[in-house]
């Protein structure tokens, strides 16, 4: 008799959704569950506390095997992706060396920068690689991508690896328009047919560049980033098919290259919806084989939330892209190195960023299995979301003319220009969070003396044509970063004087809360235990010479302790009262004008604290 098996949950009652409901209704204790619960996303849509079976119920998503159309679950059936480094060195025989050591540390695709693409360059830069175990991708100025490809094909022709070869030249004429506010080149679509046609001997080598990470440096979101790139890709389906190509010719030539911020589960769910509607996308032109309709996805680690002070908080940043990336199944993936904002990376930045990496595949086996999230109720319900958001923005693009049209007009560059400002916005009253810039620094770090990064894009093009209509690509820490260098710059470093009184608890909350808050300008923080009377506390700052004096205590100790203490002090220091107390009109009555909260603008409360003290 076969044995019968019991599974463990069957001895339990099911409990329904809306009993779960219940009981949370019950534990909020009347709080709205929508407000208290449910995340608004940027992306437009809610995301709840908790999903289940029946959330995902219909989706299409969850029906494919990984290697299948429309490979929502990747276009392989492994997840061994390419660990990518970029050589920075410019001169080909010194880049070649570069190259060469990292090959022996584990890199197994490689990106040069090329400023003169002639046969003599790619013959230094491609002497002793074997091109057959090792991914190789170009970047050069949109204008000499034609000679990049002629001179790559016949170095590839005469070494007999036009068929082993893999790799990208990254053909992108919309560059100069996002960098400096050109029009897009009149001949962009005629290049890019004169590109396929040059490569048609080496099957692997893609050369129409859809650079989406460009959106996301710029501050995008990841609904916008998904949308634009579809959109891009789709246009060049579109030009280039109408010029007579076919539509496998195309869509088999095609990389995106695209950015990944720190929105963990948001940003593999991009990914994976970018697969879909790719497919489907250039399922429309009629293809002739399914495999054009698999999108190859290059992953780069975002430099918009790098930042200068506490530098080494980058690396968390970019891990955790890095597996947002490898768990969803990309092709391969760039980390920048966590220097990139005011260095050119060093040996050891450029390690550490080889050897996060290799945590995930060696350490984590992230590499071992292809789309673990598939059937997760939370990451396919943000996959269909994601997927529905970037498609509205698809179908406004393709109504307002196309993608190219949208550049040239600058309506591309405005909307993410917009996200961006919204998101300093958001980083200047801590909706968004830094760790080490607008929240928790650390206090005493000097970073004046560590930038050495130079000016300019280094892509070999010559700058000029409308700034108003050019991607701001100001990182979101930079408003505060301005902010504490000037500090660092000044004759003198401000001080800020915790005085601290009454309520245990309270103020100690507050002398912290102050203390992180005046710390994102840089400034000597001095912090207390506690003291008896304000006269003690006032008398110990003077004796400080402290330029700012913070009052910390209770909302109910505010009314009898801030007006002593102001009068106390009278203007030989500013005084900042730590919260907004009921009865702050009362204090303001008396000539009390600076509080600090939650709700402040740290930034502009920051600037103006700058604009007074510093000398």
């Amino acid at each position: 008799m076969a044995e019968k098996k019991e599974k463990l949950f069957e001895q339990f009652p099911a409990v329904t959704t809306e009993e779960w409901r219940a009981k949370v209704d019950a534990d909020l204790k009347g709080v709205p569950f929508e407000k208290k619960l449910v995340w608004r996303t940027n992306e437009g849509f809610n995301v709840q506390p908790m999903y289940r079976a029946e959330d995902i119920e219909g989706f299409k998503t969850t029906d494919s095997l990984p290697g299948e159309f429309p490979y929502v679950r990747g276009t392989r059936d492994n997840n061994d992706w390419l660990t990518r480094q970029e050589i920075l060195e410019t001169e080909p025989a010194k880049a070649n060396e570069v190259a060469l050591e990292v090959l022996t540390k584990g890199v197994n695709s490689l990106g040069f920068k090329v400023s003169e693409p002639t046969a003599e360059t790619i013959e230094a830069l491609l002497k002793g690689i074997d091109l057959a175990a090792v991914e190789v991708n170009f970047t050069c100025c949109p204008g000499k991508a034609l000679q990049l490809a002629e001179a790559l094909v016949e170095y590839l022709k005469k070494h007999g690896a036009a068929e082993a070869f893999h790799g990208s030249i990254d053909y992108n004429p919309l560059r100069p328009a996002f960098r400096h506010g050109k029009q897009i080149p009149a001949d962009a679509v005629e290049t890019a047919a004169k590109l396929i046609a040059a490569v048609k001997d080496v099957p692997a080598l893609r050369v129409i560049a859809v650079d989406s990470v460009m959106l996301n440096t710029a501050g995008a979101y990841i609904y916008q980033e998904l949308g634009y790139a579809l959109a891009w890709g789709a246009e060049w389906m579109t030009k280039l098919t109408d010029a007579g190509l076919k539509p496998a010719e195309v869509a088999c030539r095609i990389k995106f290259n695209m950015g990944v911020s720190s929105n963990y589960f948001m940003e593999l769910a991009k990914f994976r919806a970018a697969r879909m509607l790719w497919a489907q996308i250039v399922e429309q032109y009629k293809s002739e084989c399914d495999c054009a309709c698999k999108m190859v996805c290059h992953a780069a680690t975002s430099l918009f939330n790098q930042s200068i002070y506490d530098a080494h908080v980058n690396l968390l940043r970019s891990q955790t892209e890095a597996m947002s990336a490898a768990l969803a199944g990309v092709d391969s993936i760039t980390v920048v190195p966590f220097d990139t904002p005011y260095k050119t990376p060093d040996a050891f930045s450029e390690r550490i960023a080889r050897n996060q990496q290799f945590l995930l595949k060696e350490e984590s086996h992230l590499d071992k299995v292809v789309d673990p999230a598939g059937g997760s109720y939370y990451v396919e319900t943000l996959t269909v979301s994601i997927a529905k958001e970037a498609w509205k923005l698809f179908l406004d693009v393709e109504e307002k003319g196309g993608f190219f049209a949208m550049v040239d007009n600058g309506e591309v560059q405005a909307a993410v220009n917009a996200s961006n400002q919204k998101r300093h916005a958001d980083m200047a009253r801590r909706k968004e969070i830094l760790l080490g810039t607008n929240q928790f620094p650390n206090f005493n770090e000097m970073a004046l003396d560590k930038i050495e990064k130079t000016e300019g894009c280094g892509c070999g093009c010559a700058e000029g044509g409308d700034a108003a209509k050019a991607l701001n690509t100001a990182r979101q820490a930079s408003d505060f970063e301005t902010l504490r260098l000037a500090t660092e710059k000044a004759t003198n470093r401000p001080k800020v004087f915790m005085l601290t009184i009454g309520n245990l608890a309270m103020r100690l909350a507050r002398a912290q809360f102050s203390s992180n808050f005046f710390g994102c300008a840089g400034y000597e923080i001095i912090d207390n235990i506690g003291f008896n009377t304000v006269e003690e506390g006032v008398k110990a700052a003077m004796e400080k010479e402290a330029d700012i004096v913070v009052l910390c205590s209770s909302d109910d100790e505010y009314a009898a302790f801030a007006p002593e203490a102001h009068t106390l002090i009278d203007g030989r220091a500013e005084f900042v009262v730590a919260g907004a107390p009921a009865c702050m009109e009362e204090l303001q009555a008396k000539g009390i004008t600076n509080f600090i909260h939650v709700r402040s603008n740290v930034l502009e409360t920051l600037q103006a604290f700058n604009a007074k003290l510093l000398k």
